[in-house]
């Protein structure tokens, strides 16, 4: 058995997802290992959840904790580049007590091993960039967008996760994109939680649909069968139409796949990637509209011909376990850094 593994777990707001990464780079588990997050219900007991995941992946792996050389955490954003919760909250860190919390230090006090923190984007990212590339990671370049509740991202470079002097490198979703022939004609402009009217994520996330494109494609649609829904319920379901070929959800979709597509043609100008990745709910449907989804994306992503002759648009791979593990391998790659 190797002399020491590191334990990754993402940090969801109803589930933590655990998982095992030896010295050499393996992976002990290959499936979903979940146990409750409570992160709605404050700090000390989302603690003690993290602990209890900790715990779980050891017992299912026959790992004794004192194997462990670090722990790799991530949770959603907003937060510092430090683990440090935004004192303005975040969805899945509603209560009070999370606002300015230090997570990453207070699980490594409670577990008495090192904590390396990424945000979710950054450790889905970190993922797709290793699979990707392996042991020549550090010779290419990447960009994730993490389509989910929100729009996360991550910004590989020579291997490392770029995160910026106060940890805000990669947020994507705040990126304010071109509109012409994206809005239908009288939608309104879409809004985002942050402040900002006609972001990415004010499209290409679960809440841009339930705020924005949900509540205005249904004014086209009044017959629709989600039309009598809450329209937080409804928005949860649109998905599923779009897979089976309604024309409503394929419009939502379609705006989304344009945005998405516009954020990788100003990523190319500033960045210039090897791969741009996508990842998110739309990695988890079935095959079909996944395909017409990223041909959607690549359809609106304008490189110039150098760089359509070098890059890729792919997927993140491994799905839901993609920020486990991508927080497993920041976790590895520090305790390699300091031995």
């Amino acid at each position: 058995m190797p002399d020491w593994v590191v334990v990754g777990l993402d940090n969801g707001g109803t589930s933590n997802n655990g998982t095992v990464l030896d010295a050499e780079g393996h992976f002990a588990i290959d499936r979903l290992a979940e146990v409750p997050s409570l992160v709605r219900e404050g700090p000390d007991k989302a603690l003690n959840a993290l602990t209890d995941a900790v715990e779980y992946v050891l017992t299912l792996t026959g790992t004794a904790l004192s194997n462990v050389r670090a722990i790799g955490l991530d949770t959603p954003g907003p937060a510092s580049a430090d683990g440090v919760i935004s004192s303005k909250g975040a969805t899945n860190f509603g209560d009070a007590g999370w606002g300015g919390f230090d997570i990453r230090t207070a699980l490594e006090e409670r577990i008495g091993i090192p904590v390396i923190y990424n945000n979710d984007g950054n450790a889905a990212a970190l993922y797709a960039h290793h699979v990707r590339y392996g042991e020549a990671s550090a010779e290419h370049g990447s960009v994730s967008a993490i389509v989910g509740t929100g729009l996360g991202g991550g910004i590989v470079e020579g291997g490392q996760v770029i995160k910026g002097a106060a940890g805000m490198a990669g947020e994507l979703g705040h990126i304010n994109i071109p509109l012409d022939g994206l809005l239908d004609e009288r939608q309104p402009l879409p809004t985002c939680n942050c402040g900002l009217s006609g972001d990415v994520e004010s499209f290409a996330s679960l809440t841009g649909i339930q705020n924005n494109l949900l509540p205005y494609w249904l004014s086209k649609y009044p017959g629709h069968d989600l039309a009598g829904e809450p329209i937080s319920s409804a928005a949860k379901k649109v998905r599923g139409y779009a897979e089976n070929g309604d024309p409503m959800a394929l419009a939502i979709f379609g705006q989304q796949a344009i945005a998405l597509g516009r954020l990788f043609s100003i990523a190319a100008n500033f960045l210039d990637p090897d791969v741009y990745f996508l990842g998110g709910g739309v990695v988890e449907a079935e095959a079909h509209f996944r395909d017409w989804f990223l041909d959607t994306v690549k359809a609106n992503t304008s490189l110039r011909e150098e760089q359509a002759r070098v890059a890729e648009i792919a997927l993140v791979p491994d799905r839901d376990m993609a920020g486990a593990r991508g927080s497993a391998v920041a976790a590895r790659d520090w305790v390699l850094r300091h031995q």
